[in-house]
């Protein structure tokens, strides 16, 4: 700021800027910030609570400063104009005429702003533009409140009268351009003729100058900017356009209307440029504060009338006249004349009065003699509407005055001026200004009366003075009738015509703004009561107060009062006029209170103080006023002192006054003089507190008492002037206690409230007395819970009163308030309801007296109490209110000073309170559990309130409160809790476990000091509970369970963790007898500590998984203490966060846990369960657990785990129950679980391995290992996505092998994701049974525990043959739990590796690929329906493997010399190799065979080139391995192979297939095994279209396989119906018997030609999913297409065939499952085959076997590992002979290109040992062979 701004315009630039400041606070919630009225911020410690709860509230309610402020209560404004440019073709001079303007009453209502513009266009002074300037005054309320305020400029043009017969717009259109500039210089001086140039110049012909002629108008509305609803400074122009007047004769006051009326005014950029800006004050305070923009060269333009206030120095003695209009008659004249009004102020005598006229304001303010009209064109009736200003002389007497007149004179004005010389008026009229009773002409409208001016002799005044001026004064003198007889009247050249239609008209309107002359005659009769001999004063006063108009009254206040009390003191002897006068006296000072005339206070108060000096005033006062009081019970009287009650205030003042001017005067301080006073004045009181004590009803003296009790506190600083203040203090008690106590209860203590608002109540000793009374009147209301609002604001007001630090002592005042009202207030603060709009001042109040109170006050306070009952009741409520008040804050959030001073005092107050406790209250006969207790809650609830924790405050705002308060907490933790405390002593043992919970919250705050005073009290709980139970059980458990209510809520953190353990630990172990179980305690406190900080850290978190994690932990940790209660309430949020995730297989499984808890009794519950409130037993509550189970479980299609509950279920309706109806239906629903299991597909999820390293997890993920069960159809590239998206701040890791410590120590965080392979576990009911695949599909990828992840590897350089040189690293991952649990997944709590050598491999892809073949062939042989494309790539992928060489490489690398010398080891797997090779090439042959049989002709191309190559290679083999049959054993070892089918056919179109092995979601190979369909479905259902098969994947994903050692087994296989699909996609055409209902069984016999192997107890393979059709219809989600990101093994792929043959890519429905044979072990071991522990090595899928058998002894870890193979993937190409295994390491983990090639899965082996490995040099011995072997067929190959 520079400094140079006025102070008021300063004060409110600040005051805006500040309200912005705290408006954008509130939109932003941020604190309130309290300011003063200068715009500082209020320090606390220096105001009062009451104070400080104001500034607070008025703070609040402040408007949004966007909003239109409203205009605050003040009587003058001003309007500050500035002319900038007038942009107008004129072509002369001009004067502007401004002025404001009321369109509703179509007057205006300003003076006029004159400024003279030259032709030129510019002022000649440049320097004029910057000071012309207007100030429009005396602007009121009113005027601002007018509907519409226009600024309006009449231009009005100075030249000659020259072609006036023509509109001047058409003139100037007619000159041409040249000599139109020609004319804009000489306008008026020369004259256009036409045909012609310009002709003459003002030498050559002379035409009349200087007439004042209209040229146009220019109006703006300036409503809003007089109004301030837009902001408007001298900065900002406005443009304000100009309307010409369209012909000469058109008046400007009909412009004017069309402006106004216009909605747009065509300017062609014709106007003026103004700067506006409105101000507040009157002209002398603009020209203090605003210097700057109005000086002394700034013209004043007054309104036309007096301004709302009339100050006795503002004199005025102006008229505004106003020539309106008139209508001439010129007889003989074909035309009108030119008529130009001109008018002159002249004296009794005729004689013009000079320099008395002005047109209006200018800068330099110009008198003038006379006035000249504008003059328009030939105009019959003109009308001028023109206003001047008549300015009266002032000092000269009115009687001088008399006979002032305006004199009009009407002239004709011709064009030519020598003619123009000779014109003379042809008429005049006259107005009087003053009549001869000395009162000014009225306001309003003159019809003056037009006399005709013969010309020939010059008419005197006397003459014309004698005639009547008005039509009104024509008929009122009865000269009408005479002038009608007589044919006219005439008189010294002067003549008025007889008939009204000869007689010229002519109307002025007059306006008098004077202070000197009075238009009442009643009014000038009062004020001329000395020179009036006939003076009557009580006529005079009667007709005063009757018929003088309060307008009058208030423009001549100053000279009424001086002649009232004129008159008074002229008659000081007599009594006969007191009453009249000083009803007189009354009616004015009344008048003045009302509210048209309010805003004159201040003239009357300036009158008393500067102008009145009747000394003696005062005693006709105070006894007609005591009189009057004194007579109250009389009727007549009642109405005079209610008005002089209520113009008590000035009366006294003029009592006042008088008395100190005749102390002046006269006597002095006289003894004798001021008793006399003192005795008078003491009188009149005692006659008003008499007058209180009137108990009547009548409404006369109720309003009298209350119009004392309204005026009395009003004269209090007046009185105190002149009486003494212990005695009016006396007085006024008496006042106030004589009031009766239900009479005007409101206006009494609004009384109240003015007194203590008083001077009176600042002295002490008045105060002293005062506040007695008003602690009476307070506490009975206060009782009775009556006129609250004025009890809080009386004692709000006394509280702010008693803090000031100029009023003297206050300590026995707050005593007084404290002893009288402070229970009472504490009382109606805890029975008014918290939503009162009054709690805050009660609160403000009671805050405010105990902030005032000292030590010594509180304990007078405590020693007042009578008996030791009355003090514990007091503090039980003092307690109660500070809890309630710090729980529950009656103060908005944002008042933060005024909450921190609550505080504060509470804080205060405590530590007294707390001294009383420990002095009465701590002795056995003495203690109170309950006082002792609502204390600690207490200091608990203050200690814990959100507006103490600092740490959650930005600094500066923290940094403030520690300097104002410091930290409050850690005062109240260690010297109150921590203090009285230890101070309990023996009745400490009371409060545990109560008080555990609330300490707890203590501890829990971040403040370090804090913690360290008050953790200890949990060991001293502990001692003491140890030394009085010999345990401390209850501490443990009210900790467990406050710390998870607590924690969870946001309390505590990991420094608390720390410092908890370290400081009890310590405690702890020095204690004889707790140091070992007070140590498990501190250990089971930080284990939970470190659970719930890990469950709140992603409370809110969107990662729910993390969320299932650490609500598990806990529901872990819940457990194993046994805490029930919080187990279950982990157990339904664990099973809530499953339902939002759609996980309703884990919500059941979360459910079970509660389920098995209880019992199938009728005991009731412990505890009530919010989800099952109407659950009343054990029983109730465990079925409706199974119930909703069972429906989770059916949503998840988990049906198996469903109808275990169901059987459960089962028995207790059947056996126990009895209740056969719910048995009914829980067997249906029973049967419709075991319905879907054979009919509704079921998804395969896929698992996932997933490491989470580095420090930037939390704590529970960090460096550890998990299974992952992924979502249905969710492939690796999708839970990669998925994972990412749930860290995105995660780096991918791309090994798969252990990360470097480098990675496990970083603060970062990395993810290391694979797939993963689930190892069947052996089911013992399935042994030696022939069962549906859709049943042991179930249990492939449910119910495990273990998984497998192969990775290959090179343990020496590559070579061109990189067969010989690729091992297989197989890791056995073991998990927590089984999967599908609680959880989608589990931690990994071991692992196994073992390694497989490059034959062992070969051996697998061998055995896999040849039995893969046979089941193809044996189920195209059972259903020659089915499609051939599995077929058609199986074979082509055999015979033209296009992948690393196919059976040649394993030739190359295994079958040779070379090999055999290195390992002679190896020589019976060589061997067993070679077989497998021989026993190939019958297989391709029968497989060709079929595909020859089936081939339709796109694929006969196909089939010749697979012969082609298969007989190159047949004869090679058949020569170096021997040639081998079908049916001669070696690789089936099949005794006995059945196939069966069981087909239902529709008769209307043939049954379509169903898969249910694999649904598309899992990217795990198909599903082996038998495939069966029993179901027959009518033909009026539509049967859903078949499962997709799997299709061929990326081929640089590959799939680990095992390699079977299994004898072959008889098993009956169930042919799959065939579909539309298969008939599309295979070319064939449906079977002729397609429409009939028939049941095929196909068996076909296998017999080997090999011996067979001994049977053995193992059990068969899992089938096929057997294809089943529902009655209901069943279809899946649509899955998305496979692309480069999302690699989808169930959708489709084109089957990559030589160019020629074309290949349409089958559909998702195009590939039904295919059932594949399983086979049993023979009973005896082949020769050469290794043995296992279990039995004959075991078939394994991906690596591991699906099913690890264990026997007696592999279940005690006896048994040892054997060395296994692993399975390779790649991809097809139609001209390889075998296929290839691809190298990329990376490719081994993501088993999902199988399905298009095999159906069945081919398990792999696996040891169960645990720990036992093999190395590439040494085998392992053979592990014994097991009776009870189980196996499970169903592992696909991959493109080998």
């Amino acid at each position: 700021m520079s400094g140079e701004l006025p102070e008021e315009e300063l004060k409110e630039i600040i005051q805006r800027v500040t309200s912005k400041i705290d408006y954008g606070n509130r939109i932003l919630d941020l604190d309130l910030v309290v300011r003063d009225e200068d715009g500082g911020i209020v320090d606390p410690t220096k105001h009062s609570t009451i104070a400080i709860f104001k500034l607070h509230d008025k703070r609040r309610h402040l408007p949004d400063p966007s909003t239109p402020k409203k205009l605050a209560v003040v009587h003058s404004y001003s309007f500050l104009l500035r002319l900038k440019n007038f942009v107008c073709q004129v072509g002369s001079d001009a004067e502007l005429l401004m002025s404001l303007f009321d369109p509703k009453e179509n007057r205006f209502i300003s003076e006029n702003f004159v400024v003279k513009w030259p032709a030129s266009g510019l002022p000649n002074n440049l320097e004029m533009l910057d000071h012309c300037k207007v100030v429009f005054t005396d602007l009121g309320s009113k005027d601002l409140k007018r509907e519409k305020i226009y600024l309006v400029c009449q231009i009005i043009r100075l030249d000659a009268v020259t072609n006036m017969r023509k509109p001047m717009i058409e003139r100037q259109s007619s000159i041409p351009v040249k000599r139109k500039r020609v004319l804009s210089h000489f306008a008026g001086k020369m004259e256009y003729k036409d045909g012609g140039s310009i002709t003459g110049t003002m030498h050559e012909k002379k035409y009349t100058q200087d007439l004042r002629r209209p040229f146009g108008i220019a109006a703006m509305d300036i409503t809003d900017i007089v109004r301030e609803k837009v902001e408007s400074d001298e900065d900002k122009q406005h443009f304000v356009p100009f309307q010409q007047i369209s012909s000469d004769n058109e008046s400007l006051d009909n412009v004017l209307k069309k402006v106004i009326g216009a909605k747009e005014i065509n300017s062609r950029g014709q106007g003026l440029w103004f700067t506006m800006r409105m101000l507040h004050g009157d002209i002398t305070q603009i020209m203090k504060e605003y210097a700057y923009l109005v000086d002394k060269r700034t013209a004043i333009a007054r309104k036309m009338g007096f301004p709302e206030v009339i100050m006795p120095v503002d004199v005025r003695n102006d008229m505004y006249v106003t020539l309106h209009s008139g209508d001439f008659e010129f007889k003989g004249k074909t035309t009108p004349k030119n008529v130009e009004v001109t008018v002159r102020v002249c004296d009794a005598a005729g004689t013009p009065i000079k320099s008395i006229v002005t047109m209006g304001a200018s800068s330099t303010q110009q008198y003038i003699t006379e006035y000249k009209s504008t003059v328009y064109y030939q105009v019959k009736s003109p009308k001028w509407c023109e206003t001047f200003k008549v300015s009266l002389p002032i000092d000269v007497p009115i009687e001088k005055l008399h006979g002032t007149h305006l004199k009009f004179t009407f002239r004709h004005r011709s064009t030519k001026d020598n003619k123009d010389k000779d014109q003379n008026a042809f008429a005049m009229s006259y107005l009087k200004l003053l009549h001869e009773s000395g009162t000014s002409v009225v306001n309003g409208m003159h019809d003056l009366l037009v006399f005709k001016d013969d010309g020939k002799t010059q008419t005197e005044a006397k003459v014309y003075l004698g005639l009547p001026s008005t039509k009104i004064e024509l008929e009122t003198r009865g000269s009408l009738q005479m002038v009608q007889n007589k044919g006219g009247l005439h008189c010294g050249g002067l003549s008025l015509g007889a008939k009204e239609k000869d007689r010229d008209s002519f109307q002025v309107c007059t306006l008098v703004c004077s202070t000197k002359f009075p238009q009442n005659v009643d009014l000038l009769g009062l004020l001329k009561w000395r020179a009036d001999p006939e003076f009557n004063v009580q006529r005079t006063l009667q007709t005063f107060m009757k018929n003088v108009d309060g307008e009058e009254i208030v423009k001549f206040l100053r000279d009424t009062l001086e002649s009232l009390f004129n008159i008074w003191m002229e008659n000081f002897e007599t009594d006969e006029y007191d009453e009249m006068i000083f009803d007189a006296l009354v009616f004015v000072i009344q008048l003045i209170a009302d509210k048209k005339y309010q805003h004159f206070g201040p003239v009357l108060d300036s009158y008393i103080k500067k102008y009145f000096s009747a000394t003696l005033a005062y005693k006709k006062l105070m006894s007609v006023l005591n009189m009057y009081v004194s007579r109250a019970d009389e009727r007549e009287k009642q109405e005079p002192l209610f008005k002089s009650l209520k113009a008590f205030d000035y009366i006294f003042k003029f009592i006042v006054r008088s008395r100190v001017l005749f102390a002046q005067v006269s006597e002095g301080h006289s003894v004798q003089g001021r008793q006399q006073f003192d005795a008078e004045m003491r009188g009149l009181f005692t006659s008003i507190n008499s007058m209180m004590k009137y108990t009547s009803t009548s409404d006369a003296i109720l309003l009298c008492q209350g119009a004392a009790m309204k005026s009395l506190p009003i004269i209090v600083p007046v009185v105190l002037e002149v009486f003494d203040h212990r005695e009016f203090s006396l007085l006024l008690k008496e006042f106030i206690e004589n009031i009766p106590p239900d009479r005007l209860v409101r206006q009494k203590m609004i009384c109240i409230d003015d007194l203590v608002l008083s001077k009176l109540f600042e002295i002490p000793e008045s105060r002293n007395v005062l506040l007695q009374a008003i602690t009476r009147q307070l506490k009975p209301l206060l009782e009775r819970k009556e006129e609250q609002h004025i009890c809080a604001q009386v004692l709000g007001n006394v509280l702010e009163i008693l803090y000031r630090k100029d009023v003297g002592p206050t300590h026995t005042d707050v005593s007084i308030l404290m002893l009288a009202l402070l229970r009472t207030v504490i009382q109606a603060v805890i029975y008014m309801d918290r939503d009162s709009l009054l709690i805050g001042n009660f609160v403000a109040c009671m805050l405010g007296l105990l902030r005032q109170m000292n030590e010594y006050h509180y304990q007078e306070y405590i020693n007042n109490f009578q008996n030791r009952t009355d003090l514990l009741d007091f503090l039980m409520e003092i307690f109660m209110v500070f809890r309630d008040l710090v729980s529950k804050n009656v103060f908005p959030r944002d008042w933060s000073v005024m909450i921190m001073l609550q505080n504060s005092v509470t804080l205060r107050a405590m530590m007294q309170f707390s001294q009383t406790l420990n002095r009465q209250f701590i002795s056995d006969q003495d203690f109170v559990y309950q006082l002792w207790n609502n204390f600690f809650h207490l200091a608990v609830a203050f200690l814990t309130q959100s507006p103490l924790q600092l740490e959650n405050f930005s600094t500066g705002k923290r940094t403030k409160i520690m300097e104002m308060y410091k930290d409050m907490r850690r005062e109240v933790g260690i010297k109150i809790i921590h203090t009285m405390w230890n101070n309990l002593g023996r009745h400490k043992i009371r409060f545990i476990p109560e008080m555990v919970g609330p300490f707890l919250e203590v501890t829990l705050i971040p403040e370090t000091e804090l913690r360290k005073a008050t953790i200890p009290i949990f060991f001293d709980m502990m001692q003491c509970e140890f030394n009085t139970r010999h345990n401390f059980k209850e501490v443990e458990n009210e900790m467990i369970t406050q710390l998870d209510v607590l924690v969870e809520g946001g309390k505590g953190d990991v420094q608390y963790k720390e410092l908890f353990n370290a400081i009890m630990s310590d405690l702890c172990s020095k204690h004889q007898f707790l140091c070992n179980t007070g140590a498990e305690f501190v250990k089971l406190v930080i284990r939970l500590l470190e659970r719930l900080l890990d469950y709140r850290t992603i409370q809110t978190d969107e990662n729910k998984e993390n969320r299932m994690s650490c609500t598990v932990n806990l529901l872990n940790f819940y457990k194993e203490i046994e805490r029930q209660e919080m187990y279950l309430r982990y157990l339904y949020k664990l099973c809530d966060l499953h339902l939002e995730c759609d996980n309703y297989t884990e919500a059941a499984f979360t459910l079970q846990l509660h389920a098995d808890r209880l019992k199938w009794s009728d005991d009731k519950l412990s505890f009530p369960l919010e989800k099952y409130p109407q659950a009343q037993t054990q029983r109730q509550l465990k079925e409706m657990i199974y119930h909703d189970i069972t429906d989770y479980f059916d949503r998840g299609k988990m049906w198996e785990n469903g109808i275990k509950l169901c059987k459960e279920l089962a028995k207790q309706f059947e056996n126990e129950l009895f209740d056969y109806v719910q048995l009914s239906q829980l067997l249906k629903k029973q049967a419709y679980f075991y319905d879907h299991i054979m009919r509704s597909p079921r998804p395969e999820p896929e698992y996932f391995r997933v490491g989470f390293y580095g420090h930037g997890f939390l704590p529970f993920l960090r460096n550890k290992m998990f299974i992952f069960r992924g979502k249905e159809y969710e492939r690796l590239a999708d839970f990669n996505s998925r994972l990412q998206n749930m860290y995105p701040s995660a780096k991918m890791l791309d090994k798969t092998t252990m990360p470097e410590k480098e990675i496990l120590e970083s603060s970062s965080q990395y993810l290391q994701i694979c797939t993963v392979h689930p190892v069947e576990e052996q089911r013992r009911r399935f042994k030696g049974k022939t069962v549906s695949d859709q049943i042991l599909s179930y249990y492939k990828v449910n119910e495990v525990q273990k998984f497998v992840y192969s990775r290959p590897f090179f343990k020496s350089n590559k070579d061109k043959n990189e067969v010989s040189n690729m091992w297989i690293e197989r890791t056995c991952h073991v998990i927590a739990y089984k999967l599908p649990g609680i959880l989608r997944w589990f931690e990994v709590v071991s692992q196994d590796r073992e390694e497989i050598s490059p034959l062992h491999h070969a051996i697998e892809i061998m055995e896999e690929q040849n039995n893969k073949m046979k089941t193809l062939i044996k189920q195209h042989k059972a259903d020659h329906s089915l499609p051939l494309n599995i077929l058609s790539m199986t074979l082509n992928g055999v015979v033209d493997a296009a992948v690393q060489g196919g059976t040649e490489k394993y030739e190359q690398a295994f079958c040779t010399e070379e090999y055999l010398k290195q390992r002679p080891e190896d020589e019976h797997l060589v061997e067993r190799l070679k077989d497998l090779m021989a026993e190939q090439v019958p297989i391709v042959a029968a497989g060709l065979k079929v595909h020859g049989e089936k081939a339709p002709p796109n694929l006969r191309p196909l089939q010749e080139n697979m012969e082609k190559i298969f007989n190159q290679r047949k004869s090679i083999v058949e020569l170096r391995y021997g040639k081998r049959s079908l049916d001669s054993g070696g690789p089936d070892r099949t005794s006995e192979i059945s196939i069966r089918r069981i087909n239902t056919i529709a008769e209307s179109r043939p049954a379509s297939t169903i898969s249910t092995g694999s649904s598309g979601s899992s990217d795990r190979r198909g599903s082996g095994g038998s495939f069966t369909q029993f179901v027959e479905v009518p033909s009026i259902v539509q049967q859903p279209p078949p499962i997709p098969m799997r299709t061929p994947q990326n081929p640089q994903r590959s799939t680990i396989i095992g390699m079977p050692k299994i004898s072959p087994t008889k098993q009956s296989v169930i042919i799959p119906s065939n579909s539309v699909d298969s008939w599309q996609s295979s070319g064939n055409s449906p079977p002729a018997n397609s429409k009939q209902r028939q049941t095929i069984v196909l068996e076909e016999r296998l017999t080997p030609v090999r011996p067979v192997r001994p049977k053995q107890s193992q059990p068969p393979r899992p089938p096929r999913p057997t294809t089943t059709i529902s009655t209901e219809i069943h279809v899946g989600p649509p899955l998305p297409e496979k692309h480069s990101v999302c690699d989808y093994s169930n959708l489709p792929e084109p089957i990559q065939l030589p160019p020629k043959i074309s290949h349409r890519p089958q559909s998702v429905r195009d590939k039904p499952m295919l059932p594949i044979p399983t086979m049993e072990s023979p009973s005896s071991t082949p020769p050469g085959k290794r043995k296992t522990k279990g039995g004959y090595e075991s078939p394994t899928k991906f690596g591991l076997p699906l099913d690890t058998t264990y026997s007696e002894d592999s279940a005690q870890g006896s048994h040892k590992q054997s060395p296994t193979g692993i399975r390779r993937s790649g991809t097809y190409h139609p001209n390889s002979g075998v296929s290839g295994v691809s190298d990329t390491p990376q490719s081994f983990t993501s088993p999902t290109d199988d399905n298009i090639l095999s159906n069945n899965h081919v398990p792999e082996k696996i040891s169960p040992a645990s720990s036992a490995s093999t190395t590439p040099t040494q085998e392992p011995p053979l592990p014994k062979k097991s009776e009870n072997r189980y196996s499970t067929a169903g592992s696909e190959t991959t493109n080998l």
